[in-house]
């Protein structure tokens, strides 16, 4: 590998053919020509590289920033040790002080910073410990996809109150957006849905409402007794109750969240004399 302190030559074309070729496996670290002026960038004055298929890696150290320009998708290869070439993760055999703008960190600057010159080692360190940077364009396209998702699910759990119909996503992303439903871009789709849901409720004009779930319960007769109050408790509608000689059971509308909480309950406190059934998933309550 190339000392840190080279730099390529000729200066932007350089980098940029190295950034844009994607198929070679080494690492090619033109060395400069000595009749050449030294350059502290690689980049001419108001040169900006262009960077395609790149992931950089950023990590602050010793009051500095070192970045280093990376495959996409490798980074995370190499941290799960899928990957352990270090030729094919970096896309330049380089320390950057800025990637984007061609600044190569220089030799002393990464000595006193990680107490070390070797730069495989130091750009092992920086893989290990660094972010992963993501650009505007990514992030607004993850933003994007992780609204989706959430409107999705949305869909799925929620109906048109008068119609007992679902909605398209496509409409309920209209909804998130007449509310400004803020996506957390740290947090899961399934951990956002019931505040998006109670936002579009409130605030939304377009009506909505959880679908609710047709369920028939049946257990024996003593069971039911000791948890006739359990099982209704979660229920917005108690259909039919016929309590029996032999045994009870029950129809009623409940909301998909409360199938679970039920399940549950029976299998803990019946010992498998208990059952549920979905009757139907989009319910409504009848007269």
């Amino acid at each position: 590998m190339a000392g840190v302190g080279e730099h390529f030559a000729p200066a932007s074309t350089r980098l940029a053919s190295l950034l844009s070729n994607h198929h070679h496996h080494h690492r090619h670290v033109p060395r400069r020509n000595p009749q050449e002026p030294e350059m502290s960038k690689i980049n001419q004055p108001g040169t900006q590289i262009k960077l395609t298929n790149v992931s950089i890696v950023r990590l602050k150290k010793g009051g500095k920033r070192f970045e280093i320009a990376c495959y996409k998708n490798k980074v995370q290869e190499w941290r799960t040790g899928v990957e352990t070439n270090l030729d094919d993760v970096l896309q330049i055999a380089n320390v950057f002080i800025n990637v984007s703008k061609g600044e190569v960190a220089k030799a002393n600057d990464l000595q006193k910073a990680f107490g070390k010159s070797d730069v495989d080692e130091i750009v092992k360190e920086i893989l290990k410990k660094g972010e992963v940077q993501i650009n505007e364009k990514e992030r607004d396209h993850d933003l994007s996809a992780l609204r989706r998702e959430i409107a999705t699910l949305v869909a799925e759990k929620c109906e048109d109150p008068s119609t007992h119909s679902p909605y398209p996503v496509g409409m309920i992303e209209k909804a998130m957006t007449e509310v400004g439903f803020s996506v957390k871009p740290d947090k899961t789709a399934k951990s956002q849905v019931s505040a998006c849901i109670k936002q579009l409720q409130s605030d939304s004009t377009l009506p909505i409402q959880r679908s609710r779930m047709r369920v028939r319960v049946s257990m024996p007769t003593a069971d039911g007794k000791r948890l006739k109050e359990k099982v209704t408790e979660g229920a917005e509608k108690v259909e039919q109750d016929e309590m029996g000689e032999t045994d009870w059971e029950v129809v009623m509308l409940i909301d998909p969240g409360q199938f679970r909480v039920i399940n549950d309950l029976l299998q803990k406190e019946c010992k498998g004399r208990g059952r549920i059934e979905t009757l139907s998933m989009t319910a409504h309550a009848t007269a």
